[in-house]
């Protein structure tokens, strides 16, 4: 009995050991060259402060034209980059727009600067040279060294605070430099205001407003040194012409208030050789005085090894969520930075007393569910709400309770379309917000209110004058000429958005909503031509556009796509869109010619979010409506292709490299996809509880749910060869369908795939 103890023991205690290194395995440097790089940093899991190095101060715009090179720098940081502007504590994660970019900090030693410089003359400003090799980079910990200035810069943090740590040199001068000037996507007038207010020698409070994607975004500050400040200053960089009654005062040096459109700060500091200056820095939506608090409560100390361990345990723990074995070190690099990119986002935005602001403008409090922002719903309803489904059942619940609050507080009343920080920016097209929900009810994943939300849903649904949608009730499509550039994808996007409310109307017993529903969610067949075999733009006399090119990206009815691959955008009812595209031969021909035709660069060079390192033939993964794609051979006579083409697009697309991502990872929806298909399943039309099968690229994975149970994968003969299922097992019994369900996998049990070099043509 005590050798049996002693064997348990030590099988937990391996286990548990394994479950501390799995950020071993992540790399925060993955991301993509091109487009909108994810960024390294310190942030813990869905964490409300995301703290980074921002390599750059490209604006947005030059004399009113937009500069193009902004794109690159949707999360702050590009890897090519030689210099460091700063550190700012808010960044989205590999978006194709951008924001944030709040509160700057950048150390310095010597000559005091308050111009960041730029890339060509970084001596002329704060910015300092670094190098890859002093750079280290891990869930919730970020070091280089800023050799312009000789300073060893550490980032850490908790859910609504940034802590830094500062080693400097032997420096009478030694300064930090506070740029509220600076920002993501930035140009003149983005900031609105800031207030700066010193309330001691070591604290500082205050805010900044801006007018960017979001366009009434105010966010608080606190921030507290661990030695006092010597001396200080601010520069305005606009003047107004009224100043009141504040010119009496000389308010650029050692004056302990500030208040302009634009301001930098400066704090001066004695070092000693090898001292560190500490700053802890604490975010919060509603006021400085719950910003304080949140510090007071989340990092209450100065020990900053101590902040990054807990930060890090908490990723540890969210990792843990699956457990693989994997054929090589590179893709258990590649699983578990996906992992750790799908929970950076959405993000926490309330207080530590559940107080936030709303979309009302108004503070709100959050009474029995954590608040979140950041809902990227274009790119996440996909695959990643359906991934926190299954691993965050309850922060997705919350999610959701998040995103009604939001559609209360709405004039519109209709969910988030893409949505953060108390603001609807309503970036992209549908309202996939309702998908979300489907989703939820559709797997049991309750919590909430679901006739209440389904309301949300049908409220959403019928505001006539978003987006085309009006004409979408009244003809069955958006017309062209009523919504140049993208009637056709939103018209997609609506019917899919709408069977998925048939669903949550089903699933509650809604008979007559059901009917409507689905009759709207076959609205796809009002803009397939089948003169060219592909969806098309349709004017408002039911005539179709004459001018059409099917593989333009741009102008051509489609939002970030073409007509090649968004006329494969019916994952409601991928039977009848076979069907009108003349069945399963003819339509497997097609999908052959996507994934092997040549795309010159000349019909997407228009195209921001799509590149060449995203595509395979005309398949373009590095854009999301193409997800589910590979899945379609699933519903025609060669579902092995499925199988060989997930195993393909998990090689070509995902690589632990700085460019290893073949497009912008969208708030997690492309580490999503990577987790469900190397698993083997996929949630191919959610608002359903059913996954496709495909072909795993793990040897074995367990899932551990929130219920209690465990969800074991197991692969037999899997190697990069061995690409085709042959047989899978669940519990023990034959599949003999190409899906899974929702209850399988949660009831826990055992899945086996059989795999082979040679497809199983059965």
């Amino acid at each position: 009995m005590k050798q049996i103890i002693c064997i348990i023991f030590l099988l937990v205690f391996s286990l548990a050991k394994s479950q501390q290194n799995l950020i071993r395995y992540v790399n925060p440097l993955i991301g993509t060259k091109k487009m909108g790089h994810t960024f390294p940093g310190a942030t813990v899991p869905f964490g409300s402060v995301q703290l980074s190095p921002d390599t750059d101060t490209i604006p947005y715009a030059i004399n009113g034209n937009y500069t193009g090179t902004v794109y690159k720098y949707c999360a702050g940081y590009q890897y090519d980059d030689p210099t460091i502007a700063g550190f700012s504590h808010t960044h989205f994660s590999g978006t194709g727009h951008s924001d944030l970019g709040d509160f700057l900090i950048m150390p310095t030693a010597g000559k005091l600067q308050l111009n960041p410089g730029t890339a060509a003359e970084p001596e002329a400003g704060y910015r300092s040279a670094y190098s890859h090799s002093t750079e280290v980079a891990e869930p919730n910990y970020y070091k280089v060294l800023l050799e312009d200035h000789n300073i060893l810069a550490e980032l850490t943090a908790t859910t609504r605070t940034g802590m830094h740590q500062y080693t400097f040199p032997a420096v009478d001068s030694a300064h930090i430099i506070f740029d509220l000037t600076h920002g993501i996507y930035n140009y003149d007038g983005k900031n609105v205001w800031t207030f700066i207010r010193l309330e001691n020698d070591t604290l500082l409070t205050g805010y900044k407003q801006t007018n960017g994607w979001a366009r009434t975004r105010t966010v608080y500050f606190a921030m507290s040194f661990s030695k006092p400040v010597l001396s200080y200053g601010f520069i305005g960089a606009k003047t107004s012409v009224y100043r009141g009654f504040w010119r009496r005062f000389e308010q650029n040096k050692n004056f302990p208030e500030m208040a302009a459109a634009e301001v930098k700060a400066h704090f001066d500091f004695k070092m000693k050789e090898g001292e560190k200056l500490k700053i802890k820095f604490a975010l919060s939506p509603v006021s400085s005085a719950n910003a304080l608090q949140n510090m007071l409560i989340e990092n209450p100390g100065w020990n900053f090894e101590q902040v990054k361990n807990d930060g890090q345990q908490q990723w540890n723990n969210e990792l843990s969520k699956i457990t693989v074995d994997a054929l090589n070190k590179d893709d258990l690099v590649n699983f578990y930075t996906a992992m750790y990119h799908s929970f950076l986002g959405p993000t926490v935005y309330m207080d530590v007393n559940n107080e936030y602001k709303g979309l009302d403008q108004n503070m709100h409090r959050a009474e029995g569910f954590t608040n979140y922002t950041t809902f990227s719903l274009w790119d996440t309803y996909r695959a990643l709400h359906p991934l926190f489904i299954i691993i965050q059942p309850g922060r997705n619940t919350d999610m959701i309770q998040s995103m009604l609050a939001h559609q209360q507080q709405s004039v519109h009343k209709m969910l988030p379309v893409w949505s953060h920080y108390a603001n609807e920016n309503w970036c992209m097209s549908g309202y996939h917000g309702v998908t979300v929900i489907a989703d939820a009810v559709a797997k049991g994943n309750t919590g909430f209110d679901m006739n209440k939300a389904l309301e949300a849903c049908i409220s959403t649904s019928n505001t006539s004058y978003y987006d085309g949608l009006g004409h979408y009730i009244r003809n069955g499509y958006v017309a062209e000429d009523k919504r140049p550039g993208t009637s056709v994808s939103t018209t997609l996007e609506y019917a899919f958005d709408d069977w998925a409310i048939a669903q949550a109307a089903k699933k509650l017993g809604k008979d007559e909503i059901y009917a409507t529903y689905m009759k709207r969610s076959e609205n796809w067949r009002n803009v397939y031509d089948s003169s060219v075999g592909f969806m098309r733009p349709r004017l408002s006399n039911g005539a179709f556009r004459k001018d059409f090119d099917v593989l333009s990206t741009h102008n051509q009815g489609f939002i970030e796509g073409n007509a090649w691959n968004f006329s494969l955008f019916v994952p409601q009812n991928p039977v009848g869109l076979i069907s009108r595209m003349g069945g399963s031969k003819k339509f497997v021909t097609h999908l052959d010619s996507l994934f092997t035709m040549h795309l010159p660069d000349k019909f997407f060079e228009e195209t921001e979010d799509i590149t060449r390192d995203g595509i395979i033939g005309n398949y373009v993964h590095g854009n999301e409506p193409s997800h589910h794609v590979a899945y379609l051979y699933n519903f025609t006579h060669q579902p092995w292709k499925t199988q060989d083409k997930v195993r393909m697009i998990l090689k070509n697309q995902y690589k632990p490299t700085v460019d290893g991502l073949g497009g912008n990872d969208d708030c997690g929806q492309m580490s999503a996809w990577y987790i469900f298909s190397s698993l083997g399943f996929y949630p191919f039309a959610p608002g359903s509880d059913e996954y496709q099968l495909g072909s795993p690229s793990i040897k074995s994975a367990a899932l551990k749910f929130e219920n209690g149970n465990t969800f074991f994968i197991e692969t037999v003969n899997q190697s990069d060869n061995n690409v085709y299922v042959s047989k899978i097992l669940l519990n023990g019994v034959t599949v003999n369908k190409h899906s899974i369900r929702h209850q399988d996998i949660m009831n826990g049990g055992k899945l086996v795939f059989y795999m082979s070099e040679k497809p199983t043509k059965k």
